[in-house]
């Protein structure tokens, strides 16, 4: 979600006038009505519960804040230690890129998919999570 935030700010920056006006709007009436974005947060929970689950992780990890994110890469087959890189700005948005393209290669899905997890995250880690998706561990390093 980080990439949409970040194309919606340079959008309404760059263009200013409607689209500033339009960006804002969406985000203000976001804004004051919690109950959806807390709706949005518990989909997307549930999401990251399931697919911590069919990785063999426990579920449970994916509801802890901060936690989680040394767990994600190891879903998308990637070092525990990424979830640092995680918190170091800019260098997240490509580490995030990343890990969604192993997300969805872990999950036998294709460019799809990793363009639904970069924009629509909690859609798609229900898809993944709750749907007929196999995990498969990535192959073991020569």
């Amino acid at each position: 979600t980080i990439p949409l935030a970040l194309f919606f700010g340079m959008t309404a920056g760059y263009f200013g006038g409607r689209v500033d006006d339009v960006v804002f709007f969406v985000m203000s009436t976001l804004d004051s009505m919690p109950g959806i974005l807390l709706l949005i947060v518990l989909i997307m929970l549930i999401g990251l519960w399931k697919m911590f689950s069919k990785a063999g992780i426990p579920g449970i990890l994916a509801l802890i804040p901060l936690v989680h994110l040394f767990f994600i890469p190891q879903v998308a087959g990637k070092p525990n230690w990424w979830g640092i890189l995680l918190l170091v700005p800019v260098v997240n948005i490509v580490i995030s890129i990343l890990i969604c393209i192993g997300v969805a290669e872990r999950f036998g899905r294709g460019v799809g998919t990793v363009l639904g997890l970069i924009f629509l995250a909690p859609i798609f880690t229900c898809i993944l999570g709750l749907g007929s998706a196999k995990w498969t561990p990535p192959p073991a390093a020569a």
